[in-house]
């Protein structure tokens, strides 16, 4: 394993030290995701795959030094001039040219523009995409992943050790982290001075009608299910899950609740439309420091959900090799470093922590990028889902939303 040292160049270091005070993050500017995502929620469960799995392609690699990414936008760093330094560097390094699109607006809707094709083992026009765990595992359940070659990503050596076995796949063979965070609390400082520390704090008379919560149901219900005591990464059925969703469903009716929306929650929060909310930990960061500080993010005594958005190559993509080598990249501590930087989220590198605080002792104390051990014992993963309980549960789900 080879690794570069440590930027020297004061453009390099000017660049995190901007990026860590602009606090951007790929949600902000995701304001409209929430209602196409509702609407693809219910046809997405639908499995696509059960008739037979698609072949993977033949790679090109060899021959063709090309890569097309899609993400999240605001989901890598960014210079004022809307170049990405790391990934320039990466191109310039390895000889492969990389077309880096924000195509990933919300989990459901992506997955609804490419489904069909990923049935028929097509090229999606996409050989490297990002997305959420629940999601990775639907596309690794229906075969439309392909599976690494982890002699091309040696850096995978460098992966967080309570990352490198998950449930929808061990041993990481369609699946690596990009970047991870917690859903938690917010509060507005002013209007809520005594703080918030739990979920059922939201339901407080005083909050009537200015509470949100987030349209991502394994967040949502999930704060609500580790409020009731259930451990969400654990054995749970039905009766639990439907307990938290009655609960939610009631605290709708009643008015309590006054939004149920996506990334455009932050903009109920500036205009105070919101005092409280259900939360992503970045996003707080991100909104302090576009609007002053004013609020305030916790994850609740019960417990906060923690998840991980990953690199995976699609079934139908002729470059893998490319992709690994792209993933091997950014899995070296000092690029890692420059990215958490930038997005504000929980980098799955070790040693990237050491790498930043070579450049910023304040930014590697951040516990919202690098947690230490008691911030992560009281994160939850949100167990994974078989086929008929995704469409069961969020069909329940949906209800409260169509409803809302």
């Amino acid at each position: 394993m080879t690794t570069r040292p440590l930027p020297q160049d004061p453009m390099v270091r000017a660049i995190i030290t901007q990026a860590r005070q602009a606090q951007l993050n790929r949600r902000t500017l995701l304001t409209g995701a929430g209602a196409g995502a509702s609407a693809l929620a219910l046809a997405a469960c639908s499995p696509a795959g059960a008739q037979g799995k698609p072949t993977p392609a033949a790679d090109e690699s060899a021959t063709d030094k090309s890569l097309n990414w899609a993400n999240w936008a605001a989901y890598i760093d960014e210079d004022d001039d809307g170049n990405y330094p790391t990934l320039e560097a990466f191109q310039k390094e390895s000889g492969i040219a990389v077309d880096y699109e924000v195509a990933v607006d919300d989990n459901n809707t992506y997955y609804g523009k490419v489904k069909d094709q990923l049935a028929l083992g097509q090229d999606i026009g996409a050989d490297l995409v990002c997305l959420t765990d629940w999601m990775i595992a639907r596309w690794i359940r229906f075969g439309y992943a392909q599976e690494f070659d982890h002699g091309n990503i040696p850096n995978i050596a460098n992966l967080t050790p309570s990352l490198r076995d998950v449930d929808f796949d061990e041993g990481r063979k369609f699946s690596l982290p990009w970047q991870g965070g917690f859903a938690g609390i917010c509060w507005n400082k002013e209007a809520v001075p005594g703080g918030l520390a739990s979920v059922s704090d939201l339901w407080q008379a005083d909050l009537k009608g200015r509470v949100g919560v987030l349209s991502e149901m394994r967040d949502t219900v999930g704060l609500i299910m580790l409020e009731n005591g259930v451990d969400i990464s654990g054995k749970w059925g039905d009766d639990e899950y439907s307990e938290a969703i009655e609960l939610l469903r009631q605290q709708v009716a009643d008015g309590q609740i006054r939004n149920i929306k996506g990334n455009s929650y932050l903009e109920d929060l500036k205009s105070e439309d919101t005092l409280a909310a259900i939360c992503w930990s970045g996003d707080i960061t991100v909104i302090n420091a576009e609007a002053g500080d004013k609020w305030e993010f916790a994850i609740p005594t019960a417990g906060g959900t923690l998840w991980n958005d990953n690199f995976l190559v699609p079934i139908g993509s002729p470059r893998k090799a490319n992709a690994e080598a792209l993933m091997n990249y950014y899995y070296e501590p000092e690029v890692a470093a420059e990215v958490a930087a930038w997005v504000n989220f929980i980098t799955p590198v070790v040693g990237a922590k050491e790498a930043a605080a070579a450049i910023d002792p304040e930014l590697a104390e951040n516990q919202l990028i690098f947690p230490d051990e008691e911030t992560l014992s009281n994160a939850y993963v949100f167990r994974a889902l078989d086929g008929a309980e995704e469409q069961k549960y969020q069909a329940e789900f949906q209800s409260i939303l169509l409803g809302s």
